[in-house]
């Protein structure tokens, strides 16, 4: 499929070009290991890739990403829990010193999760469930006089993944300790414009 040799093309640019510029840095990754110092946790959409958000340099992040960008409650019981392994592999493996929840504009799972539809009947068997998570923010969002329900959804999605990590008992230990932060930020594809949280005010500030 075409589609495909796009992508093997691009790797044959990225072996002739870029993996040569940064050969040394993958020959110690390759020898060392990894050790990222911040961990982001986006959104599996196509349009928010956090390392071209970012810019970041192979081993610099150890990224999770998934629909909506959310991190479940802390528990122990029942079910796969593939992002809280992740979570707790990014924390106590690999010691990353901040945890960043990265948002984002037109997200389609909160859309998802404002639309309140039964998407099993659409051939989705999971997602219905996996937003679930935001319900509450999302019952408080369209109680309210908003003007923008998906974007006030989108930014308090961020909120309830902060409030989820905080439940990890590990993460509320280094965050006491001052060994880790956590950090809320938003992307607008449209205009390119990052927002990060402001833990004083609560408010999302344009960097």
């Amino acid at each position: 499929m075409p589609e495909f040799a796009v992508l093997v093309e691009g790797y044959q640019r990225f072996k002739s070009d870029a993996y040569v510029r940064q050969k040394e840095r993958y020959d110690a990754l390759a020898t060392d290991g990894q050790s990222p110092p911040i961990m982001i946790i986006s959104c599996c959409d196509s349009r928010v890739d956090p390392a071209t958000v970012f810019d970041t340099t192979p081993g610099q992040v150890f990224a999770l990403r998934n629909v909506a960008n959310l991190v479940p409650p802390y528990e122990t019981g029942g079910g796969l829990h593939g992002v809280s392994a992740a979570i707790e592999f990014g924390v106590l493996g690999l010691e990353v010193r901040h945890i960043v929840v990265l948002g984002h504009a037109q997200c389609g799972g909160i859309k998802a999760s404002l639309d309140g539809g039964d998407l099993g009947e659409a051939g989705y068997s999971f997602i219905d469930g996996w937003v679930d998570i935001v319900r509450p923010a999302r019952d408080k969002v369209l109680a309210s006089a908003s003007t923008d329900p998906q974007r006030d959804l989108e930014l308090e999605a961020i909120r309830v993944s902060l409030a989820n990590l905080r439940s990890f008992p590990f993460i509320a230990e280094r965050e006491q300790s001052g060994q880790l932060k956590l950090h809320g930020a938003y992307f607008g594809i449209a205009d390119g414009n990052l927002y990060i949280l402001n833990n004083e005010n609560d408010s999302f500030e344009v960097q």
